[in-house]
């Protein structure tokens, strides 16, 4: 069996909060989700994933409580944790522009591999600390905001005991994400002490890797990269959404065509008889390394019937701003 990791970046929004938005409004808009056509946020996830048997991955971003205090942590948290999802660690540095007090004096920057060592082992104890006062277990697993880790991140998660660490996505990879892994590397493996899970993908065109995201791939694309494992016999892969992922650029309304990709790909997950829905708790190292295997290759017209996509929705979206 391949296990799925349906992963989701669960965060709000530095660039709402730097606008004046309030952590209420805040909370609403990047973790429920909210607009005028109603909620698609993480709870309309879960009632997707609940329907179709399969549990969700929810990395978490404790640092705005350095700003907003933890209580619209707890709420993030809480939800989760009362739908039997998997709450692990997730960090945008960025909140330590406005933070009064924190746990690194004032030092900043925009990704956790900007900080030295040190500072990164008290930022991750902080945000390890905030996710247990929510309510949830103790996180055994981290994915840097950006994926902007560096090989001292892997370091400090050792130190502190986490297991895993999923920052690695080859998009960003000699960008903001730091970790020295070879760009071809799709399958886990072991870096500085911990289990590196990189985001899986496929190839678009030669050369160029697509992350499985869910806005980022195509209903096609995504069923492919998942077919490919199941009959690879891949031990997992790792698909990437966020929190607010569902709605428009604008999050002023519902995106109709992710939440269509996002509805399918549980689904396909779900009758696959060689896919299962996996968190950490159920993944063991020691199964997961296993030599790399090669990614789905590229499809012309699997990749063109993306961009046709794209683009009808980019019209759709000027027309709307009377731009078209």
């Amino acid at each position: 069996m391949t296990a799925v990791l349906i992963t989701v970046d669960t965060e709000l929004s530095a660039l709402l909060h730097q606008r004046g938005a309030s952590a209420r409004v805040n909370f609403e808009n990047s973790i429920l989700g909210r607009c005028q056509a109603g909620d698609f946020g993480i709870g309309w996830q879960m009632d997707v994933l609940d329907r179709h048997g399969l549990k969700g991955v929810y990395f978490v971003d404790p640092l705005p409580a350095l700003v907003v205090g933890e209580a619209v942590i707890a709420d993030v948290v809480g939800m989760i944790v009362a739908r039997g999802h998997d709450v692990q660690l997730h960090a945008h540095p960025e909140w330590l522009e406005w933070a009064k007090e924190s746990p690194v004096g004032g030092r900043r920057g925009r990704n956790i591999g900007d900080f030295a060592m040190a500072d990164q082992v008290a930022l991750l104890e902080y945000g390890c600390g905030v996710i247990e006062r929510a309510g949830a277990a103790r996180p055994v697993a981290f994915r840097a905001g950006n994926f902007g880790a560096n090989d001292d991140t892997l370091r400090a998660l050792a130190a502190i005991g986490l297991a895993w660490d999923s920052s690695v996505n080859a998009d960003y990879l000699g960008g903001d994400c730091r970790i020295d892994v070879i760009a071809e590397r799709s399958l886990p493996v072991e870096l500085q002490g911990i289990c590196e899970l990189p985001v899986s993908g496929l190839y678009d065109r030669p050369g160029h890797f697509r992350p499985a995201q869910v806005c980022a791939m195509s209903g096609w694309e995504m069923r492919d990269t998942l077919l490919h494992a199941a009959k690879g016999a891949h031990p997992v892969v790792t698909v990437v959404t966020h929190s607010f992922e569902m709605l428009s650029r604008d999050r002023s309304r519902p995106n109709r065509a992710v939440m269509a990709r996002f509805e399918g790909m549980a689904e396909y997950i779900a009758r696959h008889p060689a896919l299962e829905s996996a968190t950490f708790a159920t993944l063991r190292p020691e199964t997961m390394m296993i030599p790399d295997a090669p990614r789905a290759g590229p499809n012309r017209v699997r990749t063109t019937a993306r961009i046709v996509e794209q683009a009808i929705a980019t019209v759709r979206y000027e027309r709307k701003l009377g731009r078209a």
